[in-house]
């Protein structure tokens, strides 16, 4: 519908009250991705060094008397300072590290349903934009209006990246037996656990600067909302076309 098939203050209502909600909704987006990233830095990090470990000599393993002794040759004090991930002798995998493969996963099926729907979202926004080309005091905003929605567009293709960098980084994780037995037995044969934790590392790593760059593309798009936002405002505070003003009060 263009905005000659409609009424004008109707019209300018909506695209006012989409740039007030959208800027705003658009605040989280500019930093909830950082946040994010640097979460998922500090995992990758905490692999980066259970691999490095992995990848030096192993001392000489002396039996442990008690379950809850901490494994002293799989153990990274990097490791357990960051995330917490501690192999205890008498246990399975650290529930630390159950922990971050749960969010790997999580986190990747959430970052590909946000990038979906600002997909579709973009999408249905660029179509509507073609009608701003009817009200002529916007037409030096088109610029801008467009620029944010291509921020958005390039955003959404960068979170849909970013959870399949996640998800495949959990069906590497998922793969290695991360138990105590599980990781000596791959330390004493092809010794690959080292080698697929620092891939995974890379893929997280990886993911964590896109969420960053999407977060920048989103914030650049701020100053942008709220300049169009205003000049949509004050086109509604001037009387319609044709209107004729109110006389005034006499003395």
């Amino acid at each position: 519908m263009t905005a000659a098939a409609e009424p004008l203050s109707l019209f300018l209502h909506t695209v006012e009250n989409l740039a007030e909600f959208h800027r705003e909704h658009e605040k989280f987006y500019a930093a909830a991705p950082r946040e994010q990233a640097i979460e998922l830095q500090r995992h990758a990090r905490t692999l980066h060094a259970l691999a490095d470990r992995w990848s030096r000599p192993m001392p000489p393993r002396v039996p442990a008397s008690e379950p809850y002794e901490g494994a002293e040759d799989l153990n990274d004090r990097t490791a357990v300072q960051l995330d917490g991930v501690l192999f205890l002798e008498g246990w399975g995998v650290p529930p630390e590290l159950s922990r971050i493969q749960r969010e790997l996963r999580t986190r990747g099926q959430e970052t590909l349903a946000t990038g979906e729907w600002m997909s579709s979202a973009m999408q249905t926004s660029w179509d509507a934009a073609l009608t701003l080309l009817d009200i002529a005091p916007l037409a030096d905003q088109l610029g801008e209006r467009h620029r944010i929605i291509a921020n958005d567009w390039q955003a959404a293709g960068l979170n849909t990246v970013v959870g399949r960098l996640l998800e495949r980084a959990a069906d590497i994780l998922d793969r290695m037996d991360l138990t105590p037995a599980g990781v000596r037995a791959d330390l004493a044969g092809d010794a690959r656990f080292p080698h697929l934790l620092h891939s995974t590392a890379e893929l997280i790593d990886r993911a964590a600067d896109l969420l960053s760059e999407s977060a920048g593309l989103v914030h650049d798009n701020d100053r942008r909302w709220r300049i169009f936002h205003d000049r949509v405002a004050a086109l509604l505070t001037l009387p319609p076309v044709g209107a004729v003003p109110a006389p005034e009060a006499s003395a």
